[in-house]
């Protein structure tokens, strides 16, 4: 169990807080959605209600490392100030002469707005020189910004080094939330996993696999699944590299009594384009010039029935191409029947949270989460640096180990100096792809070995040690209330 900062004083005290202001934003440059901004509230809200100094700390973008106008935090600033309704000293630069003279001069409950944090190269290498200068300014850390908590950067995990570091509201509840619904949950137990490509989700499948009921799987993933069915999906998406990888998560569903579903219609598209001929087939046999761009009705009535029975649903990905208009209906279905759920409900992912957005029904979820990658990789057990370098409590819970920072750091640099290759997505020529489909679940596929031996490792894996212990229905609601996620109104 993580200590947060309402287990230290910090009355007085100058609070480096790192919170995840990346925001949307259109080619103006303006704020298009200030979820991640609201979201982290409660915290600056404490600690200011606390008379702490608040140094905020935030990257947005990718700047790779130089200085760029369209990247920096003045809008953020300026929405900050108006949603809290007091001054917000921005910084010019994140270790320069600026940023060392706003924090040294603070008062009391005053908060000072760092520039974004990636203009520094030595960020995202997690370079400890960096992470003392960022150390420097502050007596306390407090990490509130669970959605770069899989990164092992300087600001999410190099300052912890140097300063106490404990959880903020946001990212406490975000543990809690997704550890009950994965260590605790009550069954039947359903995911619903959308997305592009099966090679993201292939860790939380396995992981998910030996704790779920049901998953249901759709977006352009579902397309390599149905190829290694043997279907014909038209010039539709999916990676072939992966059909052999599809045919194993299916084999070991069977094997594990998992309920695995696939879509078995699909809104096609004549080309990938908002403007796309629409046409609904069944999964099973797409037209040679159409490609599904969404599900169609009969899945989404068969989805809406297995969510229905579900005492606990985790939800991440999109059902179709979202941010178009004629191939978002599938995700919006999905969004009102986990909505309607009486179940537990945790939702992640851009698209997914965005459609429950859209339709209201925020209020009728139990946790939005805040994270993409995050919140994937803590599903599939993965140690997250910006959650192990947190202090854990000191009530005779077991000691979690101190995290190998330094194999983190290569592991993070490694990841920025060598890009892995893209995983290999196919489509279909007009000219080809009608017996190339015949042919995709029956021909050898590269690396069908290593295929296989990384989905029965993934799946054979030993549950993920839990970072947060289940706490009582009393303490997580007070916990959920606090740091303003939403609970679901009974039925």
């Amino acid at each position: 169990m993580k200590k947060t900062f309402k287990d230290i004083n910090v009355t007085g005290k100058k609070v480096f807080v790192r919170v995840d202001f990346n925001v949307p934003l259109d080619e103006s440059g303006n704020i298009t959605d200030d979820t991640r901004i609201r979201a982290a509230l409660p915290t600056i809200n404490y600690l200011v209600k606390q008379n702490a100094k608040v140094i905020l700390c935030s990257h947005l973008g990718r700047p790779k490392g130089v200085f760029t106008e369209k990247y920096s935090l003045k809008n953020v600033a300026t929405r900050l100030k108006e949603l809290l309704g007091q001054p917000i000293k921005m910084a010019t630069d994140v270790i320069g002469a600026s940023a060392k003279e706003l924090t040294a001069n603070m008062k009391e409950g005053e908060i000072v707005l760092l520039e974004n944090v990636r203009f520094h190269a030595e960020e995202e290498k997690n370079d400890d020189a960096f992470a003392k200068e960022l150390a420097s300014l502050a007596e306390i850390y407090v990490n509130d910004a669970f959605g770069a908590a899989h990164r092992a950067h300087a600001s999410t995990a190099g300052i912890a080094r140097h300063l106490p570091a404990v959880a903020g509201f946001l990212m406490d509840s975000e543990i809690l939330a997704l550890t009950n619904a994965t260590e605790n949950a009550e069954k039947p137990l359903v995911c619903i996993l959308g997305g592009a490509k099966v090679s993201d989700k292939i860790g939380v499948i396995s992981a998910l696999m030996t704790k779920a009921n049901t998953i249901l799987i759709g977006g352009a993933m579902a397309n390599t699944f149905l190829v290694a069915k043997g279907y014909s999906v038209g010039f539709s998406k999916f990676e072939e590299d992966k059909v052999a990888v599809a045919k194993e998560i299916m084999e070991k569903a069977e094997q594990l009594n998992v309920n695995l579903v696939l879509p078995i219609d699909v809104v096609c598209g004549s080309e990938f384009s908002p403007n796309a001929k629409r046409k609904v087939q069944d999964a099973n046999k797409i037209d040679k010039d159409f490609q599904a761009l969404d599900i169609g009705k009969k899945t989404q009535k068969l989805f809406a029935k297995e969510i229905k029975n579900a005492k606990t649903i985790i939800w991440n990905g999109p059902m179709g191409v979202f941010e178009f208009k004629k191939f978002r209906k599938g995700t919006l279905a999905v969004a009102k029947a986990v909505a309607k759920s009486a179940a537990v409900s945790i939702v992640g992912g851009g698209d997914s949270v965005a459609a429950i957005q859209e339709l209201g029904y925020a209020n009728k979820v139990s946790h939005l989460s805040t994270g993409g990658g995050a919140t994937l990789e803590f599903l599939e057990g993965s140690v997250l640096p910006g959650v192990a370098m947190l202090l854990d409590k000191e009530d005779g819970t077991k000691k979690v180990k101190t995290p190998d920072f330094e194999a983190m750091d290569k592991k993070t640099i490694n990841k920025t100096a060598a890009k892995k290759p893209a995983p290999k997505t196919t489509v279909k020529s007009k000219a080809t792809k009608t017996a190339a489909t015949k042919t995709a679940s029956s021909k050898p596929v590269a690396k069908t070995a290593a295929d296989k031996a990384e989905v029965a490792k993934q799946a054979s894996k030993p549950a993920a040690k839990t970072t947060a212990k289940a706490a009582a229905p009393k303490a997580a609601a007070a916990t959920k209330t606090v740091a303003k996620t939403t609970t679901k109104t009974k039925k």
